[in-house]
């Protein structure tokens, strides 16, 4: 990111968002602290905070009290100590938990989510519609399931969804997979996302929980016929 006198909101949002398209920020990284940022940039606390606002009304980034800023979900604060955990466990192990753990959170979700987080999160939801490929709809999912966990509005859910997410993407399994989604079961899963967002949207706690069970139960069969 190039400094610029006086950026406006937007010119400063604008400036983000080709960092990341260019690969200088990667998803995960922390933004530096504010008051670095306001130097930087030459904007006003003020200006500043209105386009990191505005970023993570996009769902582009994401702010953690006591940590900081991150482009879009931040990374467990057990990484390194989940590590050791990733080498040891299955596709199994995971959707063992995951389907008893977001169940849980999309319906709490359905009922705690306020307004600005439902709004966001049908943006979202659209996204893993619109990918093109593999890593665009994995970027999307990821995106799409950790909102569901945020507006839960229960921080020890959040850990734990976090822990889980953590050695999903730590999982030698995981990054040497050779199968991906066929274009079918990457449409069926988006639509099925669909389906659970407008329960969430809707407050539909019952129907949320049946609709991630759902589709978890596809996400896992999807994964012991690539493993098979």
């Amino acid at each position: 990111m190039s400094p610029k006198s006086s950026t406006s909101p937007d010119g400063f949002c604008s400036l983000l968002r080709q960092s990341i398209a260019a690969g200088d920020l990667q998803r995960g990284d922390r933004l530096p602290p504010e008051r670095e940022m306001t130097l930087h940039f030459g904007v006003s606390r003020a200006r500043l905070r209105q386009a990191l606002d505005q970023l993570q009304a996009e769902g582009i980034l994401f702010r953690r009290r006591g940590q900081g800023t991150f482009v879009q979900p931040p990374p467990a604060t057990e990484a390194a100590r989940l590590k050791s955990l990733a080498l040891r466990v299955s596709p199994q192990n995971v959707m063992e938990v995951r389907l008893q753990i977001e169940p849980a959170l999309a319906g709490l979700a359905a009922m705690r989510a306020d307004d600005q987080a439902r709004q966001n999160f049908a943006q979202a939801a659209q996204a893993t519609l619109k990918a093109t490929d593999q890593a665009s709809y994995d970027a999307a999912d990821d995106l799409f399931h950790y909102m569901i966990a945020e507006m839960a509005q229960n921080p020890l859910f959040l850990m734990v969804y976090e822990s889980i997410r953590t050695v999903r993407s730590q999982a030698a399994w995981t990054r040497k997979r050779a199968a991906t989604y066929s274009p079918e079961i990457t449409t069926l899963l988006g639509q099925q996302h669909q389906t659970l967002a407008q329960a969430i949207l809707q407050g539909d706690s019952d129907g949320a929980i049946r609709a991630m069970q759902s589709h978890l139960s596809t996400v896992a069969d999807t994964l012991r016929s690539e493993q098979g």
